[in-house]
C-alpha cells in the first residue's frame, strides 16, 4: 500500500470506520461502506484493517472473517492474498434428505393418489391439493437445506467483512447479523439485486457513499460506459476508445465473438442460443456433449472436497460418454491444477459430469433435473460457458467482455442494473452488442 495515498473522501472513509468499530458496534452492527466502479472501496478497506491493527481470522487468534455471496467472488479474493469464503460455507451446515426420507414422502404420495381416485366434487378437489402440496414438499426434500453452523467463525471472529453485497437477502442477511459480531458490507447499489427481492444491505441509507472515481479510473472508456449505463443515459454506438465499441448485434459473426472475450447476456434461452453458435464458430456443434479442451466449460456446484467452486471455469480432456446421465472427464482448473483423485499410479483422476445441463442446450426440459435429482447429487455439474448470463458473472471480471444485450429487465430500473453490472465486468476491453 506504500504506493498508494487515499483520497481526502477514502481518508474520511476509513476514520469513519474506525470510530465506528472503537465507539458504536453495540448500537450499529452493521457499518455499510458503497462505492460505484472506480471509487476505490477496496482501497479504503484496506487502509481501515491496517490502522485497526485487525489480521485475518484463526481458530487460535480472533480477527477478520472474509465472506462474499459467490464461490467466484471469494476465489478472485484469495488469489490476490485475502483469505475468504462464502457466505453460505461461513455460516451455514448443509442437511440433505435422506433416500429413505424421500422415497417415503413418494410412497404417501403414490398412496394419496389411490385414495383420491374414490373420491368426488369438492372431497377430489381437496384431495387433489393436498397431493400438489404433497409434491412441492417432495421437491423441496430433494435440494439442499441450509441451517445455521452455531461453531462458525462467524460467532468469533472481531469483524465480519462482507464483499459484493447486493445478492445478499434479507433472510441470510438476518442469520450473519444473528451472529451478533460488528459487520463491514461493501456494496454497489448500482449492481444486481438477488434473482428474487431486493438486496438487504443495499436497500438501506449507507454511511459511506464513495462516488468520486479516481483519475486513472476516470480515464476508463468502461468507467464512464458503466456510469453512463447506471445513470440511465443513452449508449450510442461507436467506439469510445481503442478498446470499447458499441456496435451492432447483426454486424458481428459468431467467428468474431469468440475472439472478443467474455460473453455475458440477460436470459437463459439467449445463452442457449449463443452457446450453440459459439461452439458451432469454434468447430464443437457436432456434439451436445464437451469434446475436447478448448470448450469454455463453468462449474455450477461447489464442491469444496474437490475444489471446484461454482463459477469456475474447467478445462476437460478425454471425455467418455458413459451412459444416460453422467459422462466422465480429466478436469482440470483455471490454473491447470486437476481436479479429483489421482489413480494409483499417478495419473489424473477422472470427475464424472452430470450431462443435464449440456443437454439442455439442445432440448430444455423443466422436469429432468427434478427427475435426476438422486443421481445428479453424485455428480459434478457445469454447463458451457461460450456465453454466460450477467447474474452468473456477478462477482468475477474478465480482460475482455462482449456485452450481449438481449432487452432484460422489467424496468427501467433493471436495465440500469443489468447493464452496469454487465459493463463492469471487463477489465480492459469491451464490445456492447445490441
Amino acid at each position: 500500500m506504500s504506493d498508494i495515498t487515499p483520497s481526502d473522501t477514502q481518508t474520511r472513509a476509513i476514520i469513519a470506520i474506525r470510530d465506528w468499530f472503537q465507539n458504536h458496534t453495540v448500537e450499529q452492527q452493521v457499518f455499510r461502506l458503497f462505492g460505484y466502479a472506480g471509487t476505490g472501496k477496496s482501497t479504503v478497506l484496506k487502509f481501515a484493517l491496517d490502522d485497526l491493527g485487525l489480521a485475518h481470522h484463526t481458530d487460535d487468534v480472533p480477527g477478520v472473517v472474509t465472506a462474499t455471496f459467490t464461490g467466484k467472488a471469494a476465489l478472485v479474493l484469495r488469489r490476490k492474498g485475502t483469505p475468504a469464503r462464502t457466505i453460505h460455507s461461513l455460516i451455514y451446515s448443509v442437511i440433505e434428505a435422506t433416500e429413505e426420507e424421500i422415497e417415503e414422502a413418494q410412497k404417501r404420495i403414490s398412496q394419496a393418489e389411490i385414495d383420491a381416485r374414490s373420491l368426488a366434487g369438492f372431497e377430489r378437489t381437496t384431495a387433489e391439493a393436498a397431493i400438489e402440496a404433497m409434491r412441492q414438499t417432495l421437491r423441496d426434500m430433494k435440494k439442499p437445506r441450509f441451517d445455521l453452523n452455531p461453531d462458525s467463525a462467524a460467532a468469533s471472529a472481531k469483524l465480519i467483512v462482507l464483499d459484493e453485497v447486493s445478492m445478499v437477502g434479507e433472510e441470510m442477511a438476518r442469520d450473519l447479523m444473528s451472529f451478533k459480531r460488528p459487520i463491514l458490507v461493501l456494496g454497489d447499489p448500482g449492481q444486481l439485486p438477488p434473482i428474487k427481492g431486493e438486496g438487504a444491505f443495499t436497500q438501506a441509507t449507507p454511511d459511506i457513499m464513495l462516488i468520486e472515481i479516481h483519475r486513472q479510473a476516470a480515464e476508463s472508456a468502461i468507467i464512464r460506459l458503466a456510469t453512463l449505463a447506471r445513470e440511465g443515459r443513452p449508449i450510442g454506438f461507436g467506439q469510445y476508445d481503442d478498446h470499447a465499441w458499441k456496435m451492432r448485434a447483426a454486424d458481428v459473426t459468431p467467428q468474431q465473438a469468440l475472439r472478443g472475450g467474455q460473453v455475458i447476456c440477460g436470459r437463459n434461452a439467449t445463452r442457449f442460443q449463443l452457446n450453440n453458435a459459439l461452439r458451432q464458430a469454434a468447430g464443437y456443434g457436432g456434439s451436445f456433449l464437451p469434446t475436447g479442451p478448448n470448450e469454455k466449460i463453468i462449474c455450477l456446484k461447489n464442491q469444496n472436497d474437490l475444489g471446484l467452486i461454482n463459477g469456475m471455469f474447467l478445462s476437460l480432456a478425454d471425455i467418455i460418454d458413459e451412459g444416460s446421465l453422467y459422462f466422465s472427464a480429466v478436469v482440470t482448473d483455471e490454473d491447470g491444477n486437476s481436479i479429483g483423485t489421482p489413480t494409483r499410479d499417478g495419473k489424473p483422476g477422472r470427475l464424472l459430469l452430470y450431462k443435464g445441463h449440456f443437454e439442455d442446450h439442445v432440448a430444455l426440459d423443466p422436469h429432468r433435473h427434478d427427475r435426476d435429482w438422486r443421481d445428479k447429487k453424485k455428480l459434478a455439474e457445469a454447463t458451457f460457458g461460450w456465453a454466460i448470463t450477467c447474474h452468473k458473472a456477478q462477482g468475477s471480471q474478465w480482460e475482455n467482455v462482449i456485452v450481449w444485450d438481449d432487452g432484460l429487465g422489467r424496468t427501467e430500473q433493471d436495465r440500469r442494473r443489468w447493464m452496469y453490472t454487465a459493463i463492469t465486468r471487463a477489465e480492459r476491453g469491451l464490445v456492447i452488442l445490441a
